[in-house]
């Protein structure tokens, strides 16, 4: 019994063809006659045989060329499905099966439309009749075996993929930014290159995704660009945290190629030496531990029970949460226990800072080879060289410590740290120094002896408490970009780009459009007038410490001579 005709357009006697073709890559759809057309003259020569039988092939086409026959995802596939939907086509014809679909799921799908509008499908070289049971039986068997050979060739494919990776070979895809892919290789493209090496060595220096990505905006800096299959133009825009983040963490920078989570060394040139890479690691790895709420917690206070201020009161590690960031200080016993009124000398002092200038002292002085040997003084004149190199090997190894270990060094070393008015006095146990690095033989000063590194300071009152302004005496220091200072120079980059873009329109009207007042909008126009090493200096945290954000707009009659701003910013 025959199925009443669903399709309401359709013409007595007449059976309408679609021909559908399909090839998985687009290797040779340039040529002048490839595999698309292949196939869609051998089915227009079946329709053609079939012209008695009311057979008309459609004009439409239905081309998927460099689309896998594993997914229904293509766009001449879902065309022709929404055409039968639709009632303009009764029948598809294929030169192969596997030309519609390597899936059984997909083919059941297939299937349902076609019964939907009492249509079916055809097969040049595989004559079916999708409307009885046993044409059904033979389809799947066909489509069963299609998907058992797609399933073994993507098989194949990805044990190649792995052997080629196990060697260093780059094995397609976007190359990352500062190389291109020529001859199958990964090549190193001039300019890009030290791009990337800017943003490493940057990093390091900072510690801060943020603050990279505000340099990298101000210096103009942008991704890589590339033009897609399609001929759409595609990155050349500003980096985002999260894409600097991938290029911190991608092993091929370091010349190495990742599979499955495995490394392997590359046959292609690193970018980034050893050291910077491993710099950048680390500096990553605590950034994660910091922002960590259970590793914050247990980080231990390195100085507890070490400080004391001037008037030789015990300063307790504290914290205050403010807009869920957590900040550490020192405060000194009376600020805690006792009145506000009696604690004017009281000293409240960050914790980062303190520890960073002492332990900064500390290496100093372990990497120092005449203060360990004065320090020492021992009998054995090899004994004596071996604890001198142990201790410049750990004052330099200090980043790389862990906090733990950094902790048992400060307090196997550290008598005392007296914070006084103009200095910090850091109180160094001598007889500590020989069994802390690991040497057998002790000094031979006595047990009370120490040495005192002094550190000045500045006290400052800030409204009943007194903080603690630790001069630069940090030699292992690196220049850490004033946030604020940054952000102005980026908007007013930006206000001066919108500026020029006006055509002469008012700056109120700019303003507006800005959300500023006009005089501010005016402000920060004139400070994209700054000297470029001004601009860089501030970029890069080297401006003189007077100079913050709001002294920088306070200037709003900035003279355009370069050596007159230098003089009125203090760089003269």
């Amino acid at each position: 019994m025959t199925r009443p005709a669903t399709n309401s357009t359709r013409r007595k006697g007449t059976v309408r063809c679609a021909i559908y073709t399909r090839k998985s890559s687009e290797e040779g759809l340039d040529q002048e006659f490839n595999s698309l057309q292949a196939q869609r003259e051998a089915c227009e020569a079946f329709i053609t045989s079939q012209v008695h039988e009311g057979w008309v092939c459609l004009h439409a086409v239905y081309d998927d060329g460099g689309f896998s026959g594993a997914t229904m995802d293509r766009p001449a596939l879902q065309r022709l499905l929404a055409d039968i939907a639709a009632g303009r086509v009764d029948t598809i014809v294929v030169y192969k099966i596997d030309r519609l679909t390597r899936s059984l799921a997909d083919f059941a799908k297939i299937v349902e439309i076609l019964d939907a509008r009492d249509a079916s499908f055809v097969s040049v070289t595989q004559q079916f009749n999708t409307t009885t049971p046993m044409g059904r039986l033979t389809l799947n068997i066909l489509l069963s075996f299609a998907q058992f050979e797609r399933e073994v060739i993507g098989e194949r494919i990805r044990d190649k993929i792995a052997a080629s990776k196990k060697k260093g070979m780059w094995m397609g895809g976007v190359p990352p930014l500062g190389y291109r892919v020529q001859d199958r290789k990964l090549v190193i493209i001039n300019g890009e290159e030290e791009i990337v090496r800017t943003i490493f060595r940057r990093y390091a220096e900072l510690g801060s995704v943020r603050l990279l990505r505000d340099e990298l905006e101000a210096r103009g800096l942008r991704s890589k660009s590339w033009t897609s299959a399609s001929g759409r133009l595609i990155g050349g825009k500003s980096f985002s945290r999260g894409a600097l983040y991938l290029i911190l963490q991608n092993r091929l920078y370091r010349g190495e190629i990742v599979h499955e989570g495995q490394s392997h060394p590359g046959e292609h040139t690193p970018i980034i030496d050893l050291p910077l890479w491993d710099a950048v690691q680390a500096q990553l790895a605590g950034n994660t531990a910091e922002r960590n709420p259970g590793t914050r917690a247990r980080q231990p206070s390195l100085l507890a029970g070490m400080l004391f201020d001037r008037d030789d009161n015990p300063m307790t590690a504290t914290h205050s949460v403010k807009n869920g960031v957590r900040y550490r200080y020192y405060v000194s016993r009376p600020l805690i226990t006792q009145d506000q009124r009696e604690s004017s000398t009281a000293l409240r002092i960050p914790a980062g800072e303190i520890e960073h200038l002492v332990t900064s002292q500390v290496r100093q002085w372990l990497v120092d080879t005449a203060s360990i040997y004065q320090a020492t003084r021992l009998s054995d004149p090899s004994t004596q060289r071996r604890l001198i190199a142990r201790a410049a090997e750990i004052g330099k190894s200090w980043p790389e410590l862990s906090e733990t270990r950094r902790h048992s060094l400060l307090i196997a070393l550290i008598h005392r740290i007296d914070v006084g008015a103009n200095q910090i006095d850091i109180h160094l146990r001598l007889t500590r120094l020989g069994a802390l690095l690991d040497v057998a033989a002790a000094p031979s000063a006595a047990d009370e002896e120490t040495q005192i590194l002094s550190v000045p300071v500045r006290l400052r009152r800030s409204g009943r408490e007194i903080t603690m302004r630790i001069d630069g005496t940090d030699p292992f220091a690196t220049a850490k970009p004033d946030a604020r200072l940054v952000k102005l120079l980026i908007r007013a980059c930006r206000f001066n780009a919108a500026l020029l873009d006006s055509d002469d329109a008012p700056f109120a009207t700019l303003a507006k459009r800005e959300g500023v007042s006009p005089s501010y909008f005016t402000r920060l126009v004139r400070l994209s007038y700054l000297a470029p090493d001004i601009t860089q200096a501030i970029l890069e945290g080297r401006q003189p410490r007077e100079l913050n954000a709001d002294k920088l707009l306070a200037h709003s009659r900035l003279p355009l001579a370069w050596s007159e701003q230098r003089t009125a910013l203090g760089f003269a």
